[in-house]
């Protein structure tokens, strides 16, 4: 996931890419739409999916074989488990690089683009194999074993963030580089050492409890229910499942519900993208040094890390405990989002930085939730293609808000002040250069955040109940179904044990 990360870092070698190719803001823009097309077009990979084996699917698609994976795995933590996934995704950014300085040395974007175009690859096929469905028995303190993942996490962003303020204010060395950089490697290897413990633990659990010559099987009630199991009707197809059933993929995109999940993806998370993307231009337009673009970038990772990991946690806790629907917090990280925005819009001494923060961390907290909220809603036996699905929204609102309005808005304010320098493009220096186009964009995100708000309404009901009674029901089914027929086939071999004697 740390390797999916390389998307965030676009704001950093945008600027290269625009003088290398003398691009004006419209050109760069779309190629910055295209990036996140490529990032978020998964509806192939949820369709392979839906019929591919996990670590298939892997070497083609990472991202997308992760989640599914995870999520199917632990299907009544999904919350947090999309917050932690999706939380290195938004740490990835900020760690490759902090690695291109420690082989290079230096903030050369050619280096940097070099970096991402054969590591985060390498990363994937070193990772592929373990990633798999695993059918065990649940672990009694789960949810303390997610904890502590979160404070590992959690150490390695706030060592990320110390490191990018050092290196603001002290000039490094490339040893200095590879010092942090080495820290970053200890620390990322200590989720791995917790889930080897507790992959020891289950060990040592399941031979106290279960009798290794067991094998499992289903029940003979439970094949006969299964028998009578028909093909659906086209009735029953044409009729809409109650809220957290199975939906059909069809069924799942034409009601009204994913209708109002898209808009307010297209809206708020297209606005913020857009926004991270131009991030570069943002600084160039209000004359930060060179330096401080590579550290926004850093932050807007670090901070989209905090996103997605408090997301994932707290929406999970407020909706269990509270029964606040998701959907709510969903609205409320995207007005939290606007201020980020407006930041920029009515710049300020070191707005800049205090919008990179904003909105890495509004955007972060949005992406579990918008994941979560689907597969709450439309259940998980399609998960794979309809979070893709959802994901289609991002790249089209960042088409609308990066190409048609920041880069339009953009280049005219240019070419009417005359600021066309042959070689670098065409460029804007001044506070009017992203004031129109970030205002649109803020009011963009808040439309957003009012069709959340309607759908946070129109599910109270559902988010009112328990949302994971089926999950935990079927877990249990499945557990007992194994206690069952190991008990009777220890019955069976005392029977015959005692036949035999008596013979």
């Amino acid at each position: 996931m740390i390797g999916c990360g390389s998307p965030y870092l676009f704001g950093t070698y945008s600027k290269l890419l625009k003088t290398k190719f003398d691009y004006n803001q419209t050109q760069l823009n779309t190629l910055g739409f295209a990036k996140d097309l490529g990032s978020n077009l998964g509806v192939f990979a949820g369709l392979f999916a839906e019929v591919a084996p996990p670590w298939m699917l892997f070497l083609n698609f990472p991202n997308t074989a992760v989640m599914v994976t995870s999520v199917g795995n632990f299907p009544d933590q999904r919350g947090i488990i999309l917050g932690l996934l999706k939380g290195f995704v938004g740490l990835g950014g900020a760690i490759l690089t902090q690695i291109n300085l420690a082989i290079h040395g230096n903030q050369n974007s050619m280096d940097l683009l070099l970096l991402l175009s054969w590591l985060p690859s390498i990363v994937c096929f070193l990772c592929f194999l373990p990633i798999r469905t695993i059918k065990a028995r649940k672990h009694p303190q789960e949810l303390k074993v997610f904890y502590h993942l979160l404070y590992v996490s959690i150490a390695i962003a706030v060592f990320l963030l110390f490191l990018t303020i050092t290196q603001r204010n002290i000039a490094f060395s490339q040893a200095g580089y590879a010092g942090g950089v080495a820290v970053i490697g200890v620390l990322i290897c200590l989720p791995l050492l917790i889930a080897i413990k507790e992959e020891l633990f289950l060990f040592k659990l399941g031979k106290q409890t279960m009798n290794p010559s067991v094998v499992v099987s289903i029940p003979r009630e439970q094949l006969k229910e299964i028998s009578k199991i028909s093909l659906p009707s086209v009735s029953n197809v044409c009729k809409e499942p109650q809220r957290g059933e199975d939906f059909s993929i069809l069924q799942a995109l034409l009601s009204k519900d994913m209708a109002l999940i898209f808009i307010a993806t297209v809206s708020a998370c297209g606005s913020s993208v857009a926004a991270i993307d131009n991030l570069g231009q943002i600084a160039e337009s209000l004359e930060y040094p060179n330096h401080s673009i590579s550290i926004l970038v850093s932050w807007i990772s670090i901070f989209n890390f905090f996103g997605r990991v408090f997301s994932g946690f707290i929406s999970e806790t407020l909706m269990t405990k509270y029964k606040l629907p998701r959907p709510f917090m969903f609205g409320l990280t995207q007005v939290f989002t606007c201020t980020g925005l407006l930041s920029i819009a009515f710049p300020y001494i070191n707005s800049v930085y205090v919008a990179s923060l904003i909105i890495g961390f509004g955007l972060g907290a949005q992406t579990p939730l918008i994941f979560a909220i689907i597969s709450d809603l439309f259940g998980l036996k399609h998960y794979s293609t309809l979070l893709n699905c959802g994901q289609l929204a991002v790249p089209l609102g960042s088409y609308i808000m990066n190409v048609e309005v920041i880069g339009r808005f953009y280049d005219a304010e240019a070419t009417k002040i005359g600021n066309v320098k042959n070689g670098k493009g065409l460029t804007c220096t001044g506070t009017h250069c992203f004031s129109e186009s970030f205002m649109i964009l803020a009011a963009v995100t808040l439309f957003g955040a009012m069709a959340s708000f309607v759908l946070a309404y129109r599910t109270r009901d559902f988010y009112k109940g328990d949302v994971y009674k089926k999950y935990r029901d079927d877990m249990e089914v499945k557990h007992s179904n194994v206690e069952l027929y190991s008990s009777d086939d220890k019955n069976n071999e005392h029977k015959m044990k005692t036949d035999d004697q008596s013979k």
